[in-house]
This record gives C-alpha cells, sequence and structure tokens, in this order.
C-alpha cells in the first residue's frame, strides 16, 4: 500500500482511519494513529504504559523478521560459537532466543520494556534501551531486531549497544517510508541506508545488507565508530 498509493491519499487521516480501526481492533485508535506527534513528550513508564496496553493484529506475530534475515543474524552468531555471551535487546517474544537455545547457546539474556516469553534457562532483564544495566563489553555479541525504529533518542540507544557488546552487534530495522499514519508505532523512518547510517552517526566499521525490505547491520564493536 505504501508503494502504490499517492501520498496525499496514504497519509490521509479519514482514508486510514478505518484500516487502523481494524488493525488496532477498535481500541484507542485516535491515540494511536496520533502518536507520532507526542511520543516526545511522554516519560519511560508512559512509552512503557502504551506498549503494555496495545492490542492489535500485529501482536498476533511470533517475530516481524523475514527467514532471510534470520537465516542470516543466526549464521552470524553461530560463527561466534554456541559458547558465547548473547544479549538480544528488544526481545519481544523470545522467538530468536529460543532459536539461539535450540541449537546449543546456553548463556543468553534478552532486554524488553514488556516480559512476553518465559523460556527456563534465559535470563530477562526488564530494561530501557537507552539506559541497559550492563557493563561495558559485557556481551559477546548482540542483537536488536526491529527495535531501534521505536526508540525515541536513537542515537543514545545505539550507543548504548556498542558499549555492552564486546565484538558483533547486528542491528535490523524495516527499509519503510514516512507516513503519519502507519501500522506500527514507528518513529523512525529509514528508506534510504545513508538515512539509517546518518541516525546512527557510524562511521566505520560496518557492513550493510538489504535483505528483503530490511536492512541488516552487521558491525564489529572492536572497531566501530
Amino acid at each position: 500500500m505504501d508503494n502504490w498509493l499517492p501520498p496525499v491519499i496514504r497519509d490521509n487521516k479519514y482514508f486510514m482511519y478505518p484500516l487502523l480501526w481494524y488493525w488496532y481492533n477498535g481500541k484507542n485508535v485516535t491515540k494511536l494513529m496520533e502518536f507520532k506527534s507526542y511520543y516526545h513528550k511522554l516519560t519511560f513508564e508512559e512509552y512503557e504504559k502504551i506498549y503494555k496496553e496495545l492490542e492489535g493484529k500485529a501482536q498476533d506475530r511470533i517475530t516481524d523478521l523475514n527467514q532471510e534475515c534470520i537465516d542470516f543474524i543466526n549464521q552470524g552468531l553461530l560463527d561466534g560459537g554456541v559458547d558465547s555471551k548473547v544479549l538480544e535487546v528488544g526481545s519481544g517474544r523470545g522467538f530468536f532466543l529460543d532459536k539461539l537455545q535450540k541449537q546449543g547457546f546456553t548463556d543468553l539474556t534478552g532486554v524488553d520494556v514488556l516480559k512476553d516469553f518465559d523460556l527456563p534457562g534465559v535470563k530477562f532483564v526488564h530494561a530501557d534501551v537507552e539506559r541497559l544495566p550492563f557493563e561495558n563489553n559485557e556481551f559477546d555479541n548482540t542483537l536488536c531486531n526491529h527495535t531501534l525504529e521505536h526508540i525515541p533518542d536513537i542515537r543514545k540507544a545505539f550507543e548504548e549497544l556498542l558499549r555492552v557488546t564486546k565484538n558483533k552487534l547486528f542491528v535490523t530495522v524495516p527499509c519503510q517510508k514516512y507516513y503519519h499514519y502507519t501500522f506500527d508505532l514507528h518513529i523512525h523512518f529509514f528508506p534510504e541506508q545513508s538515512i539509517l547510517i546518518s541516525a546512527l552517526g557510524l562511521k566505520k566499521g560496518y557492513k550493510s545488507h538489504k535483505l528483503n525490505g530490511d536492512w541488516v547491520l552487521e558491525i564489529d564493536c572492536q572497531i566501530a565508530e
């Protein structure tokens, strides 16, 4: 729809309202439609409350990742060894942590504003990605999938991901055009790779991949800046 409707129609409030009413199951539709207008005024607790109360079709999905991204990130983590210490920021329903555990990874930690999974042997930490409660270089490898596009201070959040990661950091965000009315609570949009790299402040130490509609950054934290 984003690619075939003229923007004047695609981003028309009255055109989008019935579609978003269906998407959000008729609950808090106007409030969620206007999220981009007021998110910057919210405290962390208020931000968290919106996500706790969120009901919509997207909540029925186990993961937002496409298979190409899953395979690419999974192989990158396997290359680091199943004995590596892995952190997932924005762990959601635990899809990737569960996958890693089944492949033999034993030191796994998930971070999110909501606890939406229960995996024996996997640690969960309730935290704000802009203020991760970990030591410098505490984790060998980190993944952060479909999360940064939701975070108010994306640069600060990314700096935190770099800070706690010793080796490889994998970041995935959607390759998406900006529209005010969207079927998600995204506040950052990256239709071009250059916009993403600029937003994160990256200068070196990374490889960028476009995989089936998503940007995946593979970052070497030992040389990235």
